[in-house]
């Protein structure tokens, strides 16, 4: 039997350190034994994983950019919901913290062993908080040397979902929870990059506006700016499993996040800002 691993792993660079962590909760495969028992067959190839994003970000950290990726599938738990239960999106389709059925509106449990409010209660308790403790010890890490912390909470999702939304969905969807998670200059800088990204679509704010992440860690006032970036898997991948990953497709795609986090780290809030937060 295989030894399940921690519930993240952490690349901290030791030096040239910057205030920015790219956050990966959706990209972990590992599925806790008693949980796998209870999936359907196709579930348990957990297809709506955010594949290979963490791939996609391994130039970070020579960067001096915190990496943090999470382990175990979102099957588990959703490190990007609300625990409360509460829909990220209102008048649409949304998936719980606990998942039960996929992206495809497929089971994701076989029959009469869905989590009740106990199990889930549960997880939350083992999977979830922890992965938010650390999180946010990351961004405290980061403001006690910088004053400032960028967190961009990276994703993927399939192109075409019609569960989520019609027709096809934009390359590059940035989510800034319509101007609240971070400072209006640091999304037009973000903007600006993927606007400009030959070869891919754009959005801001469009049908991904930021998930729990963004949402709840996005605090301007407070000297953490949060931004999301999802992205069509079509952009890297063939999307049909096993999701193979198509290094030349995403070589180009990879340029973009790179020029993305490059541009990302020239930014500075206003120094009356961070001067303010640190004296009060």
């Amino acid at each position: 039997m295989s030894v399940a691993p921690d519930l993240w792993r952490i690349e901290r660079p030791d030096a040239k350190a910057v205030p920015l962590i790219v956050n990966v909760p959706h990209a972990g495969t590992w599925l806790p034994p008693l949980i796998a028992e209870a999936l359907t067959h196709a579930s348990l190839q957990v297809p709506d994983t955010d594949w290979h994003v963490d791939e996609l970000y391994d130039f970070a950290p020579a960067l001096g950019t915190t990496l943090m990726v999470a382990t175990h599938s979102r099957i588990v738990v959703d490190l990007n919901r609300n625990p409360t239960g509460d829909a990220l999106y209102v008048g649409v389709s949304n998936t719980e913290i606990c998942p039960t059925a996929t992206f495809a509106s497929q089971p994701i449990y076989k029959p009469g062993v869905a989590p009740d409010k106990v199990v889930i209660a549960s997880r939350v308790e083992r999977y979830w908080r922890p992965y938010h403790q650390q999180l946010l010890a990351e961004i405290a890490r980061i403001k006690a040397v910088h004053g400032y912390c960028i967190l961009l909470d990276a994703h993927s999702i399939i192109s075409v979902a019609p569960r989520f939304f019609e027709g096809r969905l934009p390359d590059l969807n940035l989510g800034t929870a319509d101007g609240r998670s971070c400072e209006v200059s640091l999304a037009r800088l973000a903007c600006e990059v993927l606007t400009h990204a030959d070869g891919f679509t754009s959005v801001h704010n469009g049908r991904f506006k930021g998930g729990y992440i963004t949402r709840h860690y996005g605090d301007p006032a407070g000297q953490v700016h949060a931004l999301q970036l999802e992205m069509a898997q079509s952009c890297y991948l063939d999307e049909a499993a096993p999701a193979r990953y198509d290094a030349s497709r995403a070589a180009a795609l990879k340029m973009v996040l790179k020029t993305l986090v490059e541009r990302l780290l020239t930014w500075r809030p206003a120094l009356g800002a961070i001067a303010k937060k640190i004296g009060s």
